[in-house]
């Protein structure tokens, strides 16, 4: 018997209400499953492991890490996972890793904040005092080394028959990454003026590592007050600031009032990029253009 267009429409409308949902919250994922707390977490386990494990997000692209709070569907992916990579600093984790630990006792845990030499927040100038460590040691390519080399180690542990082409994959990551850092170091080293702006200082390891200085807009993770500001503005002038970075997520009416007082540009910025490599060299290289433009 033929179905009428009214119950063809009650059929069709529900299915594309779930497929418009399962797109906004993910990729269906297919057993074994990794789950991370960032995208660029993913880039590695990608890089490394080739196809050979899916990969949950736990705060997917657009979204704060600090404040996120994970949905339903990332928190079953999560009790089907065989690891957990996690940053180690970021506040969504502060208030959720004892959970997600509770919710898959069996898998594996990679910490690497554990590996990283943490960059402790200036109780002055940085916008990040909720972690009490600087989080976002990925937005560095030296640091990037050791989530590499640490992503390797876990996935030779998960499936030991495919170890050798885990190390090849790595040596081959690893390459591209030293190659990247030794581009990275030839444009900082004869710029003068080694100082930029950002709103929310995501990138002081990527200064640590070639000299420069990182301006926060935020103060103790908050917005800047009118009279720091004034500060803020001040300084842009006397350093000849000529950008001030902004992360995408985030609200650009600070940058943009100081850009007006001061010339300066506002350039958006993606360091949460699943594509990680990428995102890092065209951070690395909007620096190195404001420096000199």
């Amino acid at each position: 018997m033929k179905l009428s267009k009214m119950k063809l429409r009650i059929l069709i409308i529900p299915a594309i209400i779930l497929l418009i949902s399962c797109g906004r919250r993910g990729p269906v994922l297919t057993d074994p499953v990794i789950s991370v707390s960032i995208a660029p977490f993913k880039y590695f386990v990608e890089q490394i492991g080739g196809d050979d494990f899916s990969v949950n997000v736990m705060v997917p692209p657009g979204a704060d890490p600090h404040i996120y709070e994970p949905y339903p569907r990332q928190i079953n992916y999560l009790r089907r996972s065989v690891a957990y990579v996690s940053n180690g600093f970021l506040g969504f984790e502060m208030a959720w890793l004892d959970r997600f630990y509770e919710a898959n006792t069996r898998m594996r845990k990679l910490n690497i904040g554990d590996r990283i030499d943490p960059i402790v927040a200036d109780h002055e100038h940085s916008g990040d005092h909720v972690e009490g460590a600087d989080p976002h040691y990925w937005v560095s390519l030296r640091s990037a080394l050791i989530i590499a080399v640490s992503v390797r180690d876990l996935l030779k542990e998960l499936n030991p028959e495919k170890a050798d082409e885990y190390e090849s994959n790595y040596r081959h990551l690893a390459g591209r990454i030293e190659e990247a850092d030794s581009i990275a170091a030839g444009l900082f080293k004869d710029v003068e003026n080694k100082s930029f702006m950002i709103f929310h200082p995501s990138l002081g390891y990527l200064a640590r590592d070639y000299g420069l200085e990182e301006i926060s807009l935020e103060h103790e993770g908050k917005e800047p007050s009118p009279s720091h500001m004034k500060e803020l503005i001040d300084r842009a002038r006397k350093e000849n600031i000529r950008s001030i970075f902004i992360q995408r997520e985030h609200d650009t009416r600070n940058a943009r009032t100081i850009a007006g007082e001061t010339g300066a540009e506002i350039l958006t910025i993606d360091p949460l990029s699943e594509d990680w490599l990428n995102a890092t060299m065209d951070i690395i290289n909007a620096l190195h253009r404001s420096f000199v433009r």
